[in-house]
C-alpha cells in the first residue's frame, strides 16, 4: 500500500540574517583565495546523494516527502525520498520496483504484491497500465476530473476501473505505518543535512518496526 508523508526540515536554521561587509571592509580585508572560493560542498561527490538533498518547496514550506509501501500489517516494504513538491504518482512505479521480500525457503525474493491499495493521488492511466502489465490487482479510486473526461468521451471512454469500498478501507494500514515512524522524532522532523543520512534513519526505524511486529 503506497503512501507519502511530509517531513519538515530543522526549523532552527530559519530566519537567520547574514551580515554583508561594506566596501571599506572589503578594501582593507583580503578576500578568499580562488581555490577556497571554488571548493565543492561536502556531499556533492556522492553518486547516491541528489543535488537538492531531497528538499523542495511545497505548501508546508521546505519539506521532504517520504514515499512508502507497506504490507497488510502496516510494516514498511520499500521507501524513497524526494523533494516535497514531487507528485506521488510519479514515484509509484519506482517505489513498487524496490519491493524485495525474502522467502522462507529457496528462491529469489518476492517483488510482486498480490494487491495494491492506494488513494486518488495514484489514479493515473500510466500507473494502472503498469499494474495490469505486471498482473497486480489494484483498488484505487478514480479522480473526479477523470470520471468527467471518461463520460464526455462516451463509449470511447471505456469502462470505469473496478473499485471495492471494503478493500479500500485497508488503505489506513499505510497511514498507521507513518504514525509509527513519526514516533521517532528524527523522522518526524528532519535534522539530517543529506538525504542519504535521513534515508538511513528512516530505514533503521523501519527495521525496528519489523522487529516489534514479531
Amino acid at each position: 500500500m503506497p503512501g507519502t508523508g511530509p517531513a519538515d526540515p530543522d526549523p532552527r536554521g530559519r530566519g537567520r540574517r547574514h551580515r554583508l561587509a561594506g566596501p571599506d571592509r572589503l578594501h582593507h580585508r583580503p578576500g578568499p583565495s580562488a581555490r577556497r572560493h571554488h571548493r565543492t560542498k561536502r556531499g556533492k561527490h556522492r553518486q547516491d546523494e541528489p543535488d537538492d538533498h531531497a528538499l523542495g518547496r511545497s505548501r508546508g514550506g521546505l519539506t521532504t516527502k517520504i514515499h512508502l509501501a507497506a504490507d497488510g500489517q502496516g510494516r514498511p516494504l520499500a521507501l524513497m525520498l524526494t523533494a516535497g513538491q514531487r507528485h506521488d504518482s510519479v514515484m509509484a512505479q519506482a517505489l513498487l520496483e524496490r519491493i524485495r521480500v525474502p522467502r522462507t525457503g529457496l528462491g529469489r525474493p518476492r517483488s510482486t504484491p498480490d494487491h495494491v491499495v492506494a488513494d486518488k493521488a495514484y489514479s493515473s492511466r500510466a500507473f494502472r497500465a503498469y499494474l495490469r502489465r505486471r498482473g497486480i490487482a489494484s483498488t484505487i479510486p478514480e479522480k473526479d476530473d477523470q470520471k468527467k473526461h471518461r463520460r464526455n468521451r462516451g463509449s470511447r471512454g471505456g469502462r470505469p476501473p473496478g473499485f471495492d469500498r471494503e478493500t479500500y478501507r485497508r488503505r489506513n494500514t499505510v497511514e498507521r505505518c507513518f504514525n509509527h515512524l513519526k514516533g521517532f522524532r528524527g523522522i518526524a522532523t528532519r535534522y539530517d543535512k543529506t538525504a542519504t543520512s535521513y534515508e538511513a534513519a528512516v530505514s533503521l526505524a523501519s527495521f525496528l518496526l519489523w522487529a516489534r511486529s514479531f
